[in-house]
Formats: C-alpha cells, structure tokens, sequence
C-alpha cells in the first residue's frame, strides 16, 4: 500500500464556481488515418468536422478532442506535456463497449480499479495518453491521510487503487445478446487532464492558488498531486514521473498542446486573472478569453463558456 502524507497545508475548498468544467484538449499527431484508427474505431469519437488540419472529435455532438495534424515525430520522452486525457462515460456499459472495440482490434490496454473509478488505460501511435473512464465515487474515498492507505473502501478496508478490473464481469455489463455500438454516447466528456510537471508544490500552488481548483493531496513518495472540484475523482492531475529535470517537449514532437477549463461567467474568469496575476503568471487575452502556462510549460486555456 501507498502512505499519504499529511495533507494539511494542500487540501482546500474550491474557489471556482462548481459550474466550471473542462472544456476542449487539443493533441497534435503525425498522421491523420493513424490517429482516427485510435480516436475514433477505438476510443469512438465522431469525426464532428475537419479544418485547417483540425480534427474536431466528440461524442453526441459536442467536441472533445481537437486533433492537430502535422506534427514531425511523436511524442519525446521525458518531456512535460501530457499524462494522459481522460474522458468520462456515463454508464458501465458504456465502458465496456470501448473495452470490446479495442479487443475487436488487438490494441493494448490496461483495465485498472482505482475504487472510486474504473479505468482503461490506452495510447495513440503518437504515445499520447488516453484513460477511458466510469466514475464509482460511492465505492469509497481517496487520499485519506488517517487511514495510512491509498484508498479506503465503503466497508473501510484497504484498497490499493490499482487492482486489475474483473474484465469478465465488465463484459457481463453488455448481457447476453448485446449490440455494439461504434461510438461514445452523449454525455461523454472531458473528466480529467494528467499532465507531466517538473514540482509538484509549484504545480500545486498554480492549478490550486491560481486557477482556484480544491487541493486534494500530494503524495510526494508516488510523485503525484490532485486537485479538484466537487466530484471524485479529480480535475486536473500531475506528476513528476518524466523527472523533475524534464525539459519542455520540442515544437514539432506529438503530444499536448493546450486544454480548455470553462468557467460560468466574466466574472469568475477576472477572479482567475486577479488570481494568477498576484502569483505573478504571465497571462495572454484571448477573445474566447485567457491563455497561460503552468509552471513546467503547460499551456491552459481559461475561457467563459455555459
């Protein structure tokens, strides 16, 4: 099991209305067939448009995933930038209905029980990061500095929050005579952004301090920090996996090149600028409505959506 440290000075509130969401992630690729080959026969994003070597992909009509085409070479090894994206379904089923298009076609994936949610983890050609997940927040809690552990379940046993998922018993969720589907259903949506960070507190003190999301932990032992709004099992999470001297990815390499978090309204977007500008962030105007960069070279798109 893993030992949470105190979580004291990291845990906080959410000063962002619990409206705000995360928006569009935009990934660049080198190919455009071998990126549909993942992103839509696999994952099962709809190709909603196609501009300007722009793949705008999503799920019931709403665009999720933006597509940059034209990248050199794929993604450069301990580089910051993306983790993985994670894109939330609405039901069990329709997890396993992911489960079997990437079976159908042989791609490598990794089923992972975090207790409060079930995830399948995948990659692109590129190597950019995708978790397909079903949040299960009722089957217990993360981060509980008390408990010693990872994870604690409902029952108050110990949980690891990273069993192997009863891929079995995840089929079964399709019954006995199901009917697959090609494509996400409506309701799929942006759950989490991981990316790759070269401090946990500096990334802490800007997702948390600046743009104003919860602190949940930082478990300095794993490398990894979370912060969050009012569901489980976080927002936006990072860590120093690639090393803490990880350089910013070339211009040209695949991999992450901006995120979106929707905010309710201008005047939660200027208690954001107010925010970032006393940490002392440099931040560009948009028309849609400000850009920024994490401290390891992130860039974050807030914009005023509804």
């Amino acid at each position: 099991m893993i030992a949470v440290e105190s979580q004291t000075s990291v845990r906080s509130a959410p000063v962002l209305p619990l409206a705000t969401r995360l928006g569009p992630v935009r990934i660049a690729v080198t190919g455009r067939e071998r990126a549909l080959a993942i992103w839509r026969d696999v994952v099962g994003l709809d190709l909603l448009a196609e501009t300007s070597g722009i793949l705008d992909m999503g799920a019931g009509g709403k665009v999720l995933i933006e597509i940059e085409l034209g990248a050199a070479r794929p993604v450069v090894q301990k580089t910051t930038g993306l983790y993985h994206v994670a894109i939330h379904v609405p039901t069990r089923a329709d997890l396993a209905q992911f489960v079997v298009r990437a079976l159908r076609r042989r791609i490598r994936v990794a089923p992972t029980d975090h207790l409060v949610s079930e995830a399948v983890y995948l990659w692109d050609a590129d190597g950019n990061g995708i978790e397909i997940t079903f949040e299960t927040p009722w089957r217990g809690t993360l981060g509980d500095a008390d408990s010693g552990f990872y994870a604690i379940a409902a029952d108050g046993k110990p949980h690891s929050g990273r069993e192997p998922i009863d891929v079995d018993g995840l089929l079964g969720e399709l019954g006995e005579a199901p009917v697959l589907r090609p494509s996400m259903p409506a309701g799929t949506r942006i759950g989490h952004v991981h990316v790759h960070v070269t401090s946990l507190e500096d990334a802490m003190r800007f997702y948390r301090d600046g743009l104003g999301f919860g602190g949940l932990f930082i478990i300095r032992s794993f490398g990894m920090g979370d912060v969050g709004l009012d569901y489980t099992p976080h927002a936006i999470a990072f860590n120093i996996w690639a090393g803490t001297n990880a350089t910013r990815p070339p211009a040209d390499a695949a991999g992450l090149r901006w995120f979106a978090v929707v905010v309710p309204d201008a005047r939660t977007l200027g208690e954001v600028r107010t925010r970032l500008a006393t940490l002392g962030v440099a931040i560009a105007d948009t028309n849609e409505g400000l850009e920024v960069r994490d401290p390891s070279g992130n860039l974050v798109k807030v914009i005023v959506g509804t």
